[in-house]
C-alpha cells in the first residue's frame, strides 16, 4: 500500500505473467495466490482519478469490468499446463453487492465467504454457507446424494435466518412446533459446521480434526433426518465425525448427572 498506484496496478499483472511463463514455457501447473485482489481494483481507481476520468458507481473507475476481465481471463488452462488462482477479496463494508467484489465474483469458480456474524458466535471457520458458492454444485458432478444434502442444509439454514426476526421480537414460544424443530436442527448444523484446526490447537485446546467427505455427508444426513434431535446442540460444537457428537453428548450427560 506504500507504493504508487501505477506500480500497484501492475503488480498482479506482473505476477500473472510469471505464472504464464511457467505454464507455457515450462509446461507446469501453477498455483497463483493473490492477496488482496481488491488492492488491484483500488489502484486502478486511483490511476483513473489521476487521469481525470469520470468515476462510475461508488467512485470506481469506469473501466472496472474491463480491467478485472483483462486479468482474470488470463487465468486459464492450455494444452501445455494450467494456472489455478486462490484470491483473497476485501469486501468494503461487508457489502457483497459492492461493484469491486461483485465484478470479481463473476470470474470465480467458487467463493468462500467469511462472516463476522458467525465468528461472533464463536464458530470457526466462520464460513457462511448461504453466501458461499461453487460452480460444481451440480448433481452431475458431485453426485445426487451430496447435492441433495448440501441443498437441504442450505434450506434449513435459510429458513432459520428467515425466522430470526420473529424470534428476536416475539421469542421462541410464539413459533409453531415445526418452526421450533427447524430452529433446533439449524442451530445444530451451525455448530456441526465448526471444525477444530491443527494450527489452532495451541490456542483453543481442541485437537485438530480431519473429516472425510463421506463422513461429513453422513453426519448432515442424520441431522436433517431428525435422528439426532434428542442430542443437545452443544455436543455438535468443535467435533470431528458424527460419532464424536454422540460420544460428547453421552459424556455431557454423565457430567450433568
Amino acid at each position: 500500500m506504500n507504493e504508487p498506484p501505477g506500480a500497484r496496478a501492475r503488480v498482479a499483472l506482473t505476477g500473472l505473467t510469471v505464472a504464464e511463463y511457467f505454464r507455457d514455457q515450462e509446461g507446469q501447473d501453477v498455483l497463483l495466490f493473490i492477496d488482496n485482489i481488491f488492492r488491484f481494483t483500488q489502484a486502478g481507481s486511483e490511476v483513473s482519478a489521476l487521469l481525470g476520468r469520470i468515476p462510475s458507481a461508488v467512485g470506481y473507475q469506469p473501466t472496472l469490468a474491463t480491467d478485472m476481465g483483462s486479468m482474470q481471463e488470463r487465468i486459464t488452462t492450455t494444452k501445455k499446463g494450467s494456472i489455478t488462482s486462490v484470491q483473497a477479496i476485501y469486501v468494503p463494508a461487508d457489502d457483497l453487492t459492492d461493484p469491486a467484489p461483485a465484478t470479481t465474483f463473476a470470474h470465480l469458480d467458487a467463493t468462500t465467504v467469511l462472516s463476522r456474524a458467525i465468528a461472533e458466535l464463536g464458530i470457526y471457520p466462520a464460513v457462511d454457507p448461504l453466501d458461499s458458492t461453487s460452480r460444481i454444485m451440480d448433481p452431475n458432478i458431485i453426485g445426487a446424494e451430496h447435492y441433495n444434502i448440501a441443498r437441504g442444509v442450505q434450506k434449513i439454514l435459510q429458513d432459520y435466518k428467515s425466522l430470526q426476526d420473529i424470534i428476536a421480537i416475539l421469542g421462541m414460544d410464539e413459533l409453531s412446533e415445526e418452526d421450533k424443530l427447524t430452529v433446533a436442527r439449524a442451530r445444530k448444523i451451525q455448530r456441526f459446521l465448526s471444525q477444530p484446526f491443527q494450527v489452532a490447537e495451541v490456542f483453543t485446546g481442541h485437537a485438530g480434526k480431519l473429516v472425510p467427505l463421506e463422513e461429513t455427508i453422513k453426519g448432515f444426513t442424520k441431522i436433517l433426518n431428525g435422528e439426532l434431535d434428542h442430542l443437545p446442540e452443544v455436543a455438535f460444537y468443535m467435533v470431528g465425525p458424527i460419532e464424536e457428537v454422540v460420544e460428547k453428548a453421552e459424556r455431557l450427560a454423565k457430567e450433568a448427572a
